[in-house]
């Protein structure tokens, strides 16, 4: 996205993927809650989606099932096709004008007479590429962060360690996303079901980094599926991090912005982050349409982007991380009580915040300490 804007703008853009094939491998559950935010940001195809979902079931420790009533509209969820969706928005961002080079590694960043030098390996050959401003979209890993000394470090308990299989199970219901909770099956976080249609879904966990162990949310996702889906057939195997630390002190410096996961931009309470990327990377192109444009790309002009995410998104990624230190202090009762307190309501069109207010208001004496972040 941030690729595809800067080149409708035209600058000349430059996209590296490492890998040779855009889409690969899929790390990610692929679900988007809200369909109406994916297509604000662009037309949607429907290769893209792997299927819409109606609702979501919500499973509480004590293994009490809440499910919505929703119907299928505007405020239900898409099941992505990432490696679909990926390589179609390269594809619009090449029609844009940018260039993109797939199995191409970057290998470095440095500064010389105002310019920045990326060192790059394309299919074996070694190149540098000079450019005025580089957008540092590769992920919670980044390494453009650190190339351009920017603080991303992240503690234990701010990173969400996953694992996640494909599968096929005939059992699986294709309308509805399941959520299961508990410290007991997936400590400090959960377990989700997406359906992709076929009899095929996304089976994932992730764990807070801290309560986290070796091969931890690999072994409590194979107990989870022995018991609840002893059919299931796994057709592949990914694991990865994510970040939930919040935004970042600051995520420009001179010639560099971050975008999505490199920039910490994805929701601590829930760990959702293809919409706030695909708007971080709206913003961060059209931040470097200006900057270009008035040949002055230092950090003081680029934190006009961080500004712009800040007072947009950041706001209520600030909340959601309060929220999520908060839910992470209560016991299994406690969320057996919440949860109970759900049953019969629809919540499918709720965003983050309105489901809290929903909870503060029928649990006001447990979540007493959440009313800040909700009105």
């Amino acid at each position: 996205m941030a690729a595809k804007t800067a080149a409708e703008a035209g600058l000349d853009v430059v996209l590296l993927e490492k890998r040779q094939e855009i889409g690969e491998p899929i790390r990610c559950a692929e679900g988007v809650s809200i369909r109406s935010e994916l297509k604000e940001l662009i037309d949607v195809e429907p290769s893209w989606i792997s299927t819409e979902i109606q609702g979501a079931r919500m499973h509480s420790p004590n293994g009490d099932s809440i499910f919505t009533t929703g119907v299928k509209g505007e405020g239900g969820g898409y099941i992505l096709d990432r490696k679909i969706f990926d390589r179609a928005l390269a594809i619009r961002a090449a029609r844009s004008g940018a260039l993109v080079m797939v199995k191409t590694r970057a290998t470095g960043l440095t500064r010389k007479d105002g310019q920045l030098i990326v060192s790059a390996v394309c299919q074996g050959e070694r190149l540098h590429i000079e450019a005025p401003l580089v957008i540092g979209a590769d992920g919670v890993e980044s390494k453009v962060a650190r190339w351009a000394g920017m603080d991303s470090k992240m503690k234990p308990e701010d990173i969400m360690v996953c694992a996640q299989f494909l599968v096929f199970d005939e059992g699986i219901d294709p309308d509805y996303c399941e959520f299961f909770f508990g410290n007991f099956i997936a400590p400090g976080g959960y377990i989700w079901i997406f359906p992709k249609g076929d009899g095929r879904a996304n089976v994932g966990i992730g764990l807070q980094g801290s309560r986290s162990g070796p091969r931890m949310p690999v072994r409590l996702l194979e107990s989870f599926m022995q018991k609840r889906m002893p059919k299931a057939k796994v057709l592949q195997v990914m694991a990865g991090g994510i970040p939930t630390s919040g935004p970042m002190k600051s995520i420009t410096s001179d010639g560099v912005m971050l975008v999505g996961d490199a920039a910490h931009q994805s929701d601590p309470l829930t760990g959702g982050g293809i919409i706030n990327a695909m708007r971080a990377g709206v913003l961060a192109g059209r931040a470097a349409a200006e900057a270009v444009s008035t040949e002055d790309a230092s950090q003081a002009v680029l934190r006009e982007y961080e500004g712009r995410w800040k007072s947009s998104f950041g706001k209520q990624l600030v909340k959601s991380y309060n929220a999520k230190r908060f839910f992470l202090s209560l016991d299994d009762d406690d969320f057996n009580h919440l949860t109970k307190s759900l049953y019969g309501r629809d919540i499918s069109s709720m965003h983050t915040k309105d489901l809290l207010r929903f909870l503060f208001r029928q649990n006001p004496k447990l979540l007493w300490n959440l009313r800040n972040l909700m009105f």
